[in-house]
């Protein structure tokens, strides 16, 4: 290791946590990660979105202070309502909470359904937020009534979390090399096992607009060939929530 270079945090090197026991109400929940490689991704999907969309959560590596001006924009050229996460915001059809820039996103429940916590933490795979620490939080609360997608983006961050969520019986997309400018994020989790599905972008919105619960036999299926990971889940160690 290079002097100075701090060692790579993952989500492996963290606790785990049990799932919640499925709940009561069947809410679907909807969890996007991406990098910044493209700033046209996320823009390609939630503006094509109708508000009768589930909610959903959004983790984007970006720095702290750009994301409120990102959602703002995005919010402005879309039907569904769109806002950076604050802590507490409860997640409903219609709306996209985007992770804050230098914090991380989770998602929790309590009696009246799924909110999300901002929270602090040390850099997971080298990012804040990062797609893997929303994606385990979403396993754990949502379990198999939720759909997960993997975005352009470079690096691994993510994959782990996608197979944690593909484990608990639920839907997962990752984007098809055609449409990312960085096929980095999507080969990582197709790598590991964790996709049931590629789209490109624009077929991804509209299985998200149609309300369909992307199944695996009727989409374009993940490559088959590539070697499977079998990767053990684990919790993170961030604040409770």
């Amino acid at each position: 290791m290079r002097r100075g270079l701090r060692p790579k945090l993952t989500l492996d090197s963290l606790p785990r946590r049990p799932n919640d026991p499925p709940a009561g109400d069947r809410t679907r929940v909807v969890a996007i990660g991406t990098s910044t490689s493209d700033t046209q991704a996320l823009e390609a999907v939630l503006t094509a979105l109708p508000e009768s969309v589930p909610g959903i959560v959004v983790a984007r590596h970006m720095p702290y202070g750009f994301t409120d001006m990102f959602a703002r924009r995005l919010d402005g050229l879309s039907s569904i309502c769109v806002r950076e996460a604050r802590h507490g915001d409860r997640v409903e059809p219609g709306l996209a909470l985007i992770a804050p820039g230098g914090r991380h996103l989770q998602l929790a429940r309590d009696g009246r359904g799924c909110f999300v916590g901002v929270v602090d933490g040390p850099l997971i795979d080298r990012h804040k937020p990062s797609v893997d620490v929303l994606s385990r939080s979403v396993a754990r609360i949502a379990g198999s009534n939720e759909l997960d997608i993997i975005m352009t983006g470079m690096g691994d961050d993510g994959a782990l979390g996608l197979k944690e969520i593909r484990d608990t019986g639920a839907s997962t997309i990752a984007e098809a090399e055609e449409s990312c400018v960085v096929f980095g994020m999507p080969k990582e989790a197709i790598l590991r096992g964790a996709v049931d599905s590629m789209l490109p972008r624009h077929e991804i919105a509209a299985c998200l607009a149609s309300g369909s619960r992307a199944d695996p036999g009727s989409l374009q299926p993940a490559d088959r060939q590539t070697s499977s990971i079998v990767v053990s889940g684990v919790v993170l160690g961030l604040p409770t929530i």
